[in-house]
């Protein structure tokens, strides 16, 4: 059963927060990385290269945690356990592109690294909140 975001911890997925995204090795081992977040309103978005590793452990249906610290204190955070409910090839470009404008203010995510571009699979991540837990 999805769960709301509190109104006074959306500012840490709004603003250009890195985060930490748990998830799940195949050996029940868990495997944090830092990535650029989003959402579509009540759901966490996430976005991946394909055959990393952070893919490989989700899939529609996979649990997952999301933890945001705030950047300038680091007393208020908020940790965001959910479940994969959308995996999609489709709008992986344009969702990191638009990433990027958020996190770098640069829209096209390979400038940096164009040798990159046509090169690797981008994915989109949905997260239904299942539970939240506030700081």
């Amino acid at each position: 059963m999805a769960v709301a975001i509190p109104e006074r911890f959306k500012d840490l997925f709004d603003q250009p927060v890195v985060v930490a995204l748990v998830t799940i090795m195949p050996d029940g081992q868990p495997q944090a990385t830092p990535v650029w977040i989003t959402t579509d309103g009540g759901n966490l978005v996430v976005n991946t290269a394909r055959g990393r590793q952070k893919d490989k452990n989700m899939s529609v249906g996979a649990k997952v945690t999301v933890l945001a610290i705030d950047p300038t204190n680091p007393y208020r955070w908020v940790e965001v356990r959910g479940q994969i409910i959308d995996e999609d090839e489709a709008t992986g470009l344009d969702v990191i592109n638009a990433l990027s404008k958020k996190y770098r203010g640069e829209p096209d995510y390979y400038k940096g690294n164009p040798s990159m571009r046509g090169k690797e699979t981008r994915v989109t991540y949905t997260i239904e909140p299942t539970r939240v837990n506030p700081q």
